[in-house]
């Protein structure tokens, strides 16, 4: 028989039974549909305990048909042959059969633990290890790993070269795929680590940090999911693209109840796009930052009143300048800024009626005194303007005109020049996010009256407080900071973090178990021990377990061999992972006049995509963005899913067939992380890297 009649034989057999267990997934998503129906039939009862039971019962039977149908693409992918003559099929969820016996083990399931666990060496009881590939329900493939040849059938039919190897050569696209089907020991024992205090993922590029803690997320919600589904499991990456890139993989894993949220997206309300230049980004993000911010928290918004006058019977009342302060800091004293706000009033009337002459005082008493100034239109307007209750975006915007009287001298002038000309842009960058959350714990919530003075139409209001209102609605966080919290915190590219994005992540980890993945000679922050003690402080003194990936799975050698050298420029002692293939395909470098550029990257990038049958990308320097944009528009017009032109910190994460660089002696000039961000760059390549330059000084270095 010949080898191609075998690998159809076994593809038949292998359909045979996926089809069963497709059978019974469909069964399972319909009762889970009717559920939903019955459910929202029971809310027409017509009283508050079937309200309840039916959104308990939608809620849930919703839930599960979620999973399902997110199972649904690949359901199956691999199939255990033991030693006692039993097979094992994993996959995505687990399924049943109508007798309740087990027709799918759920990959995260003990029971599957071996599907990845087992090696040739350490057998652990399985003969064959069957990698099924599949295109939605239909099995397209087989790769077979024979673990115990001493033990085997003569019968048993072996397919392919091996799941690792296959799976290494599939062309990229534009999302990010679960390894599920092959994921190697080393990675999955950080998988299914404990869950409890800190587990550190680390390696170089290309090991599969990131996959490992997506599906570590998915492992831990289905170990304990009464705890981590309540209390939520928080995913943070990057940028906004990285998270487009991620996004499909936890639900392919059969998990949907996962926020995802890029660093500019991490208070709720807030979506930034944009990353601040360098000396901005530094300065933001440094732990220089937090005490200016307390001091612009409490610092009087910019235009408020600095003296009140109030003519009481024959008295003129005065509040100076001095006098106001003065009352500003007891109030601050006793509480945040904003929960200070309805004390406000009592504290300007007690110093008013301090001043009320001792006859006077006698005459009409302290009460009708309290009574007649807060009801007056005048005190309600001062206060108003004085102690207005202030969104955190309030306070952001005037940091470019306060920040020279606060800061201190604990900025330069370079520094103090790149932030003002950043806040000056009036929306904020991801880099500002941070300073905005910190605001929102420095000043406070501002607390409910219970009046109806909270719920204020909008054309009752005062004209500059409605211009205010309106141009906050943007910029304002949709919950409360009781509600800021995660029962696990999982961080991507954690290396990459400032000190200030460490602790706005610290409060929302504070009582939750995390998983941080990083390599530090892919850091673009320029301050590693600074970010190192934010980070500790974040983790509040959790116990640490570490992890670290040594295979690179994504890269050529030969692609991988040029990066490695970049990175012993740009770190002492890089974390350097063993590539596992290898293709013939050297690096090309061109140097080429300054005319030549543009055309020579278009070129380079045209014969790339005529050469491989996934995604490729250009990345040059943040500063040619705009202007390669619209050079390069119509080659990227024709591939709009297979060609992105990107700058190097949006690359981070990604991964592409192959990669063009613009200028790379450009991305090493661009900050004191340069040379970090240009071996991030050559490491997205898994075929083909070409490298355009008009000038090569790099290469020399290296």
């Amino acid at each position: 028989m010949s080898s191609n009649n075998a690998e159809q034989r076994e593809i038949d057999a292998e359909q045979a039974y996926v089809d069963a267990v497709y059978e019974r997934l469909d069964a399972s998503a319909k009762v889970a549909q009717s559920l939903v129906v019955e459910g929202m039939a029971r809310g027409h009862v017509g009283n508050e305990g079937g309200l309840v039971e039916r959104d308990a019962m939608v809620y849930q039977a919703s839930l599960r048909l979620s999973a399902l149908n997110a199972a649904h693409d690949g359901l199956v992918f691999g199939r255990l042959n033991m030693l006692d003559g039993d097979s094992r099929y994993i996959g995505r969820i687990g399924v049943r059969d109508a007798d309740r016996e087990i027709l799918l083990i759920d990959w995260r399931a003990p029971a599957a633990a071996i599907f990845y666990q087992a090696t040739a060496q350490e057998p652990a009881g399985v003969i064959r290890r069957r990698v099924l590939r599949c295109a939605n329900d239909k099995v397209i493939g087989i790769e077979d790993d024979l673990l115990d040849a001493d033990n085997a059938p003569d019968d048993l039919v072996v397919i392919g070269e091996g799941a690792l190897l296959a799976s290494l050569t599939r062309a990229r696209d534009s999302s990010m795929h679960s390894v599920v089907a092959t994921i190697q020991k080393e990675q999955d024992e950080a998988i299914r680590a404990p869950s409890r205090g800190a587990t550190t993922i680390g390696g170089g590029p290309g090991t599969g940090k990131t996959v490992v803690a997506l599906h570590r997320a998915a492992y831990l919600l289905y170990t304990d999911r009464r705890r981590f589904e309540s209390g939520g499991v928080l995913v943070v990456g990057p940028s906004t693209v990285f998270m487009n890139y991620i996004e499909r993989v936890l639900p392919s894993l059969g998990e949907t109840s996962v926020t995802l949220r890029s660093l500019g997206e991490v208070v709720d309300g807030l979506r930034a796009m944009r990353h601040d230049e360098p000396i901005a980004a530094a300065a933001k993000g440094s732990s220089r930052m937090p005490a200016f911010l307390n001091r612009a928290a409490a610092a009087p918004m910019p235009g408020s009143p600095t003296e009140f006058r109030y003519f009481y019977k024959d008295d003129v009342l005065r509040l100076d300048a001095d006098q106001l302060a003065r009352i500003r800091r007891n109030l601050l004293s006793g509480g945040k800024r904003n929960r200070a706000y309805l004390k406000a009033p009592a504290a300007l009337v007690d110093a008013l009626w301090a001043q009320v002459a001792g006859d006077r005082a006698l005459e009409k008493g302290e009460e009708e005194f309290v009574e007649t100034v807060t009801t007056d239109d005048r005190f309600v307007d001062f206060v108003e303007d004085w102690w207005p209750p202030v969104e955190p975006i309030d306070v952001w915007r005037t940091l470019p005109d306060v920040i020279d009287e606060l800061a201190r001298g604990a900025f330069d002038a370079e520094e103090l020049a790149a932030l003002k000309a950043s806040w000056q842009i009036g929306e904020p960058s991801i880099e500002d996010v941070p300073l905005i959350d910190e605001l929102r714990y420095v000043i406070g919530e501002v607390p409910s009256t219970g009046g109806d003075e909270d719920d204020v139409p909008k054309q009752l209001m005062s004209f500059e407080r409605r211009e205010r209102e309106d141009r906050n609605d943007r910029f304002r966080s949709t919950q409360s900071i009781e509600d800021d919290g995660f029962a696990h915190v999982l961080v991507d590219e954690a290396q990459d973090l400032s000190p200030m994005q460490w602790r706005m992540l610290g409060r929302r980890g504070r009582y939750a178990s995390w998983t941080i993945v990083g390599d530090e000679a892919q850091s673009s922050w320029p301050h590693p021990k600074e970010s190192a003690a934010a980070r500790k402080a974040a983790l509040e003194g959790k116990p640490e377990h570490a992890f670290r990936l040594s295979t690179n799975y994504r890269n050529s050698a030969e692609i991988y061999d040029l990066a490695a050298q970049v990175a012993a420029v740009a770190v002492p002692h890089p974390d350097l992972a063993d590539a596992v293939r290898r293709t013939g395909e050297l690096p090309v470098h061109l140097t080429v006049g300054a005319t030549e550029l543009v055309d020579t990257a278009r070129r380079s990038a045209r014969e790339i995509l005529d050469r491989v049958e996934g995604t490729v990308a250009i990345v040059a320097a943040t500063d040619r963005q705009a202007e390669l944009a619209e050079q390069l528009a119509d080659l990227l017009e024709q591939h709009p899913e297979r060609l992105r032109l990107l700058d190097g910190l949006a690359t981070k994460g990604l991964e592409f067939d192959g990669v063009v660089v613009i200028e790379p002696d450009a991305i090493t000039a661009e900050s004191s992380a340069g040379w970090r961000t240009l071996y991030v760059v050559l490491t997205r390549a898994t075929q083909l890297l070409t490298t355009v330059g008009t000038t090569d000084g790099w290469l020399s270095r290296i």
